[in-house]
């Protein structure tokens, strides 16, 4: 059967209402495009329902992602809400904004949780935190002026951003795996981390990194649908073997052993997933244990962090997807980031942490999705997964983090759109990615940046070309970054 054959086939005869709805061969793709590229942008984010649990999740009695309590969001219930909450925006994105850009607990957000936000406060404050995040972004994309923001930003500052991203992303999988450690202040040296242990890579489950990380390289390289999925699966086959003939223990209590999950195969890989999760929110809480002002600051961290990552990812996959028109703007781009927005709010209240579009989804968009029917299949095969989520505790989490490093070398091609010749866009865009992982923060560095290109332009004599807008958010990130001297100001 042709092209041409397949399209009327699917199109008039079988399923006219559908490819009415989503407007399948108006984009020039067909049913099984979209099936097709549905499939695949699972299965190469499917990671995040082992990943997201090994950021913001933990094992009780061990130190790693506790809140200001002492207490840790269970993984299997963090791997159980991850997929429920990814699963039902993805399909909601796709009937509402019809864009095959699947939805998942975003990374970057959760670690922001994890590292800076959890330690102050308790979980169901933190994840409340997220809620009115996604309120205040949904309310941004209703008046218009998220769109409006979208416009205004430079593009090279929207390449950085991505760019920077990608940095942080692979930062925090060096420092998990342990293939970058922290040398303690008392080494009396200037240098403030080194590569594994005595500048060597020391130890297996270091190695199983270090495996994982060229596995998942030569496949993405090779092109191989699913390669991420499929690279964690043979990394964490590896380490359970090597675990079998090592008999490592966790990091906690072995210096050379596993950073947390030990790679043992569980009693079981299927049941009734743990949704216990959904719903333990405190929206206020948080500003009656560290302060309004301490609050509203974090508050004020993930609307930036959401708002200019979302912003960067949609750019990028439009292009990818050829739905932007000659300006770089998507169709009905309102209510894309009106349903985006409130990805942070269902990943708050699910605990799930805030969910976003994900890059990955360019797979998919490469295999020929043109249309939000693809995010419906990513979706259901997401609320499948809810009932597969013990396999979680067999991945180690040297095995996932391979999958940080090579998802940040793909971001780190948004540079290359930059001319980096030109010092007023040099400097902004190179500040931008190296303070995020620099400071383990994303809005750190989308804020110096954004201060940086303004201050530069204004030097050059351009200040007519800098959009008001540009100005505003500058303005915001300087009072963000001088939130100390104002708090003890106010006292």
């Amino acid at each position: 059967m042709s092209l041409d054959q397949e399209k009327t086939g699917t199109s008039e005869h079988r399923l006219p209402a559908l490819d009415r709805f989503f407007k399948i061969t108006e984009r020039n793709s067909t049913l099984s495009r979209e099936i097709r590229g549905g499939l695949v942008t699972f299965f190469t984010m499917a990671y995040i329902v082992v990943l997201n649990p090994i950021i913001i999740g933990g094992v009780p009695g061990n130190s790693k992602n506790t809140d200001v309590l002492g207490d840790v969001l269970p993984l299997a219930q963090v791997a159980a809400v991850t997929a429920l909450v990814a699963g039902i925006m993805s399909i909601i994105f796709g009937l509402v904004a019809n864009y095959p850009f699947a939805i998942a607990a975003g990374l970057g957000i959760n670690s922001l949780l994890a590292v800076s936000i959890a330690p102050q406060v308790t979980w169901a404050e933190a994840m409340g935190l997220v809620v009115i995040d996604g309120i205040i972004i949904v309310a941004l994309a209703v008046t218009g002026f998220r769109t409006a923001v979208f416009r205004a930003v430079p593009a090279e500052l929207k390449a950085a951003i991505a760019a920077g991203i990608g940095c942080f992303i692979a930062f925090i999988g060096l420092v998990d795996a342990g293939f970058v450690k922290r040398i303690p202040d008392a080494a009396g040296t200037t240098v403030p981390v080194s590569l594994g242990i005595d500048n060597s890579v020391a130890t297996w489950p270091t190695l199983i990194f270090v495996f994982g990380v060229l596995l998942m390289g030569v496949l993405v390289v090779r092109k191989v649908r699913g390669g991420l999925l499929i690279g964690i699966v043979i990394t964490t086959a590896v380490a359970m073997i090597v675990q079998t003939f090592t008999d490592l223990g966790p990091s906690i209590t072995d210096t050379k052993g596993w950073n947390l999950n030990v790679p043992d195969w569980p009693s079981s890989v299927g049941g009734m997933p743990d949704l216990d999760l959904v719903g333990d929110v405190d929206l206020f809480g948080a500003f009656t244990r560290i302060g309004v002002l301490s609050a509203s600051v974090l508050v004020f961290a993930l609307v930036l962090s959401n708002f200019f990552d979302a912003m960067g990812t949609m750019t990028g996959l439009g292009k990818e997807a050829e739905l932007a028109d000659k300006d770089g703007n998507l169709p009905n781009i309102g209510k894309a980031l009106v349903v985006e927005g409130a990805g942070a709010i269902a990943g708050g209240a699910g605990s799930a942490s805030s969910n976003t579009v994900f890059v990955e989804s360019a797979s998919g968009i490469a295999e020929g999705a043109r249309t939000g029917l693809a995010n419906v299949v990513t979706g259901v095969l997401f609320l499948v997964a809810m009932f597969f989520t013990p396999l979680y505790s067999v991945v180690p989490l040297e095995a996932a983090a391979p999958a940080l490093v090579v998802v940040g070398a793909l971001m780190i091609a948004q540079i290359r759109t930059v001319d980096l010749t030109r010092f007023d866009y040099a400097l902004p865009c190179f500040l931008t990615i190296v303070v995020m992982p620099f400071t383990y923060s994303i809005a750190n560095g989308i804020g110096v940046g954004f201060i940086t290109w303004v201050v530069l332009a204004s030097a050059r004599g351009k200040i007519r070309s800098i959009h008001p807008l540009l100005w505003l958010v500058a303005a915001l990130f300087a009072l963000y970054f001088a939130k100390e001297p104002i708090e003890a100001l106010i006292g």
